[in-house]
Formats: structure tokens, sequence, C-alpha cells
């Protein structure tokens, strides 16, 4: 065997290399990394969301935080309500206008409510304190202007100040019908006051609460204004063109 055929022989044995890094994931494991987590991942976290919410939440709003479908957020909501009746929990998840929280169970309510009544649990969230000073300055107010004024939906506050005997519906509005929230005696009897006209002013820190309603009712209607103008102009484009 010669010099040269040695040579010719060496160079076919080694490793031909083309300079290409190996290749990295497939599409399928991609595929699989991107799939939705079950039910059973995600319930805790949907128990946590819930716990530390002031409001119900909507399946939207949690199926964003769980990084999870709607459709699978909604489905391990009711699994979970099922799971805490058929356990006999003192508490429950409901349902109410599309959004979810957690409640008593009926039931225990006139216990509660007599527990809260004497003192029970005396702090009121900061949500609470807010509510119950819009409905002490602008009553009698329908829970939707509530709402208005503090930019949230106020139904689970309301319906704390109300078990708690801070506030009542009494009254409907002549316009709307809705029921008129008003605060109780019992507030009174909290706050020292013998009437609703020893509030303090709440000048010079902030507006007097007819002109906050005054400056609320000037901004609608200016907003409304400025729609209709709009409108109009709108309307008077498509005649020209």
């Amino acid at each position: 065997m010669t010099k040269d055929s040695v040579a010719k022989d060496s160079v076919r044995e080694e490793p031909a290399d083309s300079g290409t890094a190996s290749p990295g994931p497939t599409s399928t494991q991609s595929i699989a990394d991107a799939t939705p987590p079950s039910a059973e991942e995600i319930a805790p976290l949907l128990e946590c969301l819930l716990l530390m919410a002031e409001e119900p939440l909507e399946p939207v709003v949690l199926a964003e935080a769980a990084g999870a479908p709607v459709p699978l957020v909604e489905q391990t909501l009711r699994e979970l309500a099922d799971r805490y009746t058929m356990s006999g929990r003192g508490f429950q998840l409901r349902q109410l206008g599309g959004a979810w929280g957690y409640a008593t169970r009926p039931e225990y309510h006139d216990r509660i409510a007599a527990w809260v009544r004497a003192g029970g649990q005396n702090r009121l969230s900061q949500a609470a304190m807010e509510t119950l000073s819009v409905i002490a300055y602008l009553q009698p107010v329908p829970r939707s202007r509530v709402s208005a004024v503090r930019g949230v939906t106020v139904d689970a506050v309301v319906r704390t100040l109300i078990a708690r005997g801070l506030v009542e519906e009494r009254g409907t509005d002549d316009h709307s019908g809705a029921g008129l929230l008003v605060t109780t005696s019992y507030f009174l009897g909290r706050l020292g006051l013998n009437s609703l006209s020893e509030l303090p002013d709440i000048a010079p820190l902030l507006p007097d609460a007819s002109a906050l309603e005054a400056e609320l009712s000037n901004l609608a209607d200016r907003t409304g204004s400025e729609s209709g103008v709009m409108e109009q102009a709108s309307a008077d484009e498509e005649n020209q063109s």
C-alpha cells in the first residue's frame, strides 16, 4: 500500500464538518410547550385571586391572570363551586351578573350578621370607607351613582355595609326606579352624631358634595354635547360626499 492510498483512506474516514449547529426543538415540542394548563393546575390560583379581590371577578379577568382560556376558567369555577357544596363548606362560590366571588352560605347569615353588629369585625376596608362616605354625603343615592363616583362596581361593598347595619335601601328613584341608599341611625350612633347635618364638612380637602355632584353633571353634559357635535359633523360629511 502506498503513502498516497493511506492518505486518501484517512481523509475518507474523517467525519464531514458541515459547520451547522445541532437541530433545535421540533415544532411538535413547541406546540407541547404552549399547551394550556389544566383545571387542576389553575384551580388554586383562581382561589387565591378570588380571595384577594374585594369585588367579584369576571372570567375574562381571571383568565388573563391565570394565563388560561376563558372556557377552561369557567369550567374550573363551576367545578370549585360544586366541590364546596359537596364538602359542606360554610362559604360558597357563586356567579352574580357574570362575575364570580365568594360568599357565606344563607343558612349562616343570621348568626354572622349578629356577630358583625355586635362588633365582631370593627374595621372597614378602604373600599367600604370610600363607599360609605359617598353614600353619607350624597344620600339618598342610587347604587349606580355611587359606582359612577367611585369608578368601580360597589355591589359587594354595599352588601357588607347593609349587613353591618350602616346602610339601608329606602325608597326608589323617580326616574329609574332603582333603590335609594341611605345611612342608618346605627351609622349616626357609631359616629356620635344626632343628625346628618352634624357630618363634618369635607371642604377644603375636597369639594362640597353638592359642588362635586354639579361638576359630575356638567362633565356628563359636556361629554354628551361633544358627542352630539361629532355625530352631526360626521353626518354632514356623509351628506356632502
